[in-house]
C-alpha cells in the first residue's frame, strides 16, 4: 500500500486541505435512501444465548473504524476532478460516501445490471442460461468487442446466454453486452429490474452503440462498427461539437448512477436480495473472474483478500475521460465483506494516478479492517 500512497501523493495539489476530523456516518451523504435488508452475516456462526453483543466482539459492525472514513475523505478531497467514493460494510450496518448521491457515468459498470436482469429472468423461468443467441455482424459495436473478430471470420456466432454473460462481465464485451440486452428485452426490461428492485438513484442508457455515439457528438451508423471507423468519424468532427457532447454528457449523464446507490446494489446482491441463491452465486462467481482492471481497486488489496468487480471506462478527449470507474466486493480473510465503489466523473490526472487513488481506497479497507 506504501507504493499506492506514494504515487498518489506524487498526483495531487499541494494546496489542498487536510479534511477535519468528522464524525462517521451510517449513511452516504445526500444519498438516496436505499432499503438493504437486515445484514446478514456468513463469516461467524449465530450468536449463542448470553454471548457479548456483535459489536462488542466486533466494534466495526455497528460503525467505521476508527480513521477510515477521515482517511478516505482525505484522498477524495486532494484527487482533481469530479469523484465519487462509497463504502458499505456489507455483513454491518454502517456505510459512508463521498459525493455519494451524486450521478456519475457509469459505462461499463452498467453492464452488471444487464447481467442481473437476465438472471433474474432465468430466476422467474423467462429465459434459460443455455439459451442460444445468433451474432452477426449488424450486431456488432465498438470498442472493445473481442467478439467481433469471430463474427467477421465465421460470418455468424452461436453463443449460449451464459457464455455472453461471462464475455461481458469478464471481458467486458460490448458486443456480447448488447446481445444479452436484445435478448433480455433491451434497455426497458433493464429499467424495469431496477425500478421493480428499488436500486435507487441508479440509471441505464441507451446501449452501447447509441450511449457512445451521442456522447462523442455523432448519429450511430452500423458502419462504425468496422475497424476504427468510429475513430475517424469522431475525430473529423468539429471540436466544438465534441465538446458540447462531451459536457452536456457529464452534466446528465443517460448511464448515470450514484455511488452509494452502487455499494447499496452491491451490499443486497451479496445478501442474496436481489436474486435467488443459484442466481447470486453464479454471477458472484462470474464477477470474481473479471480480467479488466487489474491495478484499480483489486491492486490496492494485500494477500489473502478476494475482490470481485465491475470497471467502466469512457471516452477520452484531449487527456481527461468521462468516466473511469471501479467497483466490487471485497472479502478480508476472516470473511468479512465491503462494498467498494470509486467513479471519477471527469479528471485530468494521469492513468497511473486514477488507478494509485483506487488502490489507496482499497488499501484503507484492508488497512483499516477489524480496527
Amino acid at each position: 500500500m506504501a507504493i499506492g500512497g506514494m504515487a498518489l501523493a506524487g498526483c495531487v495539489s499541494g494546496a489542498a486541505l487536510v479534511p477535519t476530523p468528522r464524525q462517521a456516518q451510517t449513511a452516504p451523504r445526500g444519498a438516496v435512501s436505499v432499503p438493504i435488508g437486515p445484514p446478514v452475516s456468513t463469516a461467524t456462526p449465530a450468536r449463542a444465548v448470553n454471548a457479548p453483543p456483535k459489536d462488542v466482539v466486533d466494534p466495526g459492525f455497528r460503525r467505521p473504524p476508527s480513521g477510515l472514513s477521515d482517511r478516505i475523505s482525505q484522498l477524495w478531497r486532494t484527487f482533481p476532478g469530479k469523484t465519487g467514493i462509497a463504502v458499505q460494510r456489507i455483513d454491518g450496518e454502517w456505510s459512508f460516501s463521498e459525493r455519494g448521491g451524486e450521478l456519475f457515468p457509469q459505462q461499463s459498470v452498467s453492464k452488471l445490471w444487464v447481467a442481473m436482469t437476465v438472471l433474474d429472468a432465468v430466476d422467474q423461468g423467462k429465459l434459460s442460461l443455455d439459451r442460444q443467441v445468433d451474432i452477426g455482424p449488424n450486431d456488432l459495436t465498438l470498442f472493445h468487442q473481442p467478439l467481433a473478430a469471430r463474427v467477421r471470420a465465421e460470418g455468424k456466432v452461436t453463443m449460449s446466454v451464459r457464455d455472453l454473460i461471462e464475455t461481458a462481465i469478464t471481458h467486458s464485451d460490448n458486443t456480447a453486452n448488447d446481445s444479452l440486452l436484445r435478448t433480455v428485452g433491451g434497455p426497458e426490461a433493464v429499467r424495469r429490474f431496477i425500478a421493480k428492485k428499488d436500486l435507487g438513484s441508479i440509471r441505464f442508457g441507451p446501449g452501447e452503440r447509441l450511449l457512445q455515439s451521442a456522447t462523442a457528438g455523432l448519429s450511430w451508423q452500423q458502419s462504425y462498427s468496422q475497424g476504427r471507423a468510429f475513430q475517424q468519424a469522431r475525430a473529423a468532427l468539429p471540436d466544438s461539437t465534441r465538446k458540447a457532447a462531451r459536457e452536456a454528457y457529464l452534466a446528465n449523464p443517460m448511464d448515470g448512477a450514484a455511488p452509494a446507490a452502487i455499494a447499496s446494489a452491491l451490499t443486497r446482491l451479496a445478501r442474496g436480495a436481489l436474486l435467488s441463491p443459484e442466481s447470486t452465486q453464479y454471477l458472484m462467481g462470474v464477477m470474481s473472474r473479471t480480467h479488466s482492471g487489474p491495478k484499480r481497486l483489486k491492486a490496492g488489496l494485500p494477500s489473502g483478500w478476494e475482490f470481485m468487480h465491475k470497471t467502466g471506462t469512457g471516452q477520452d478527449y484531449k487527456g481527461e475521460t468521462a468516466g473511469y470507474n471501479d467497483i466490487g466486493i471485497a472479502t478480508a480473510p476472516d470473511g468479512t465483506r465491503y462494498a467498494i465503489v470509486v467513479m471519477l466523473g471527469d479528471t485530468s490526472a494521469s492513468i497511473p494516478a486514477r488507478m494509485a487513488l483506487m488502490q489507496a481506497v482499497s488499501g484503507a479497507v484492508a488497512e483499516f479492517h477489524g480496527k
